[in-house]
């Protein structure tokens, strides 16, 4: 069996994706198949496992791009819609396998009993998935399957979220920046993956030059940008300006290490 580590991109588009509804922006008419991105997410797969980071609004359509014949764990970044609003979408996993293991931080997890309250009656109603929730907390490390995970934090404007390093492969979203502890952790990864809005600055994100930066000190042999907006332009004319190791992420890109 296969160990090394696959990564399906799953989308690498912002909260709106691309195109955006009733824009007419020119990234949006594009019909460059790299210009359409659904909302962040990625594939994990190792022997025969595969595993999930974040589930948005996109998620049934990406599974049915990316069929998978079992679902064993979602791990969660942060609790905004477009990384969390597709978790109702797991229910064929959970009538083949049953429950479906999650995991997410605390606050994360509290999110969840709100916003899918009704996974979690006593009294459910037929067809309801139930899940299995394991919480992470930012400096342990979580095992699935035997494959070492080490949570990330990072900052997204004030709030506080995870990334992820497994292996060589680290991702992280939605980052705006990155205490020193934390980045000790993830300098002279194989594969960095990283949010680049857009050009111009961004309250919680990283713009495209601030990612540059990142990228750089990072020191990754190779750095893939991801949760781009529109306004960061044309996939192919963003790629030609970039430098040598780092890329564009784009949808159905498929990567192993």
């Amino acid at each position: 069996m296969d160990d090394r580590l696959q990564i399906t991109f799953l989308g690498t588009g912002t909260s709106q994706g691309i195109p955006i509804i009733g824009n007419n922006h020119p990234v949006c008419l594009s019909d460059d198949p790299r210009d359409k991105r659904l909302r962040v997410s990625v594939l994990v797969q190792w022997k025969g496992y595969n595993y999930v980071i974040d589930c948005g609004p996109d998620f049934r359509q990406q599974l049915l791009t990316h069929p998978i014949d079992k679902l064993d764990g979602i791990l969660f970044t942060h609790e905004h819609a477009d990384h969390t609003a597709g978790l109702d979408d797991i229910r064929p996993f959970f009538f083949k396998q049953g429950d479906i293991p999650l995991y997410a931080d605390e606050r994360v997890i509290a999110s969840l009993h709100k916003r899918f309250y009704y996974f979690f009656l006593e009294e459910r109603y037929p067809g309801v998935p139930k899940v299995d929730i394991t919480p992470i907390e930012k400096n342990r490390r979580i095992d699935l399957n035997g494959l070492e995970v080490e949570p990330i934090e990072v900052m997204h404007n004030r709030l506080p979220i995870l990334g992820f390093k497994i292996k060589g492969f680290v991702y992280l979203t939605d980052v705006k920046t990155v205490a020193a502890d934390q980045l000790e952790k993830i300098k002279g990864a194989k594969v960095l993956v990283v949010n680049a809005l857009r050009e111009k600055p961004h309250e919680s994100h990283l713009n495209l030059e601030e990612a540059l930066n990142f990228a750089s000190e990072v020191g990754a042999e190779t750095t893939y940008f991801t949760h781009i907006s529109h306004l960061l332009g044309f996939h192919a004319e963003v790629e030609s300006k970039l430098p040598d190791g780092v890329h564009l992420a784009y949808d159905n890109l498929k990567i192993t290490l």
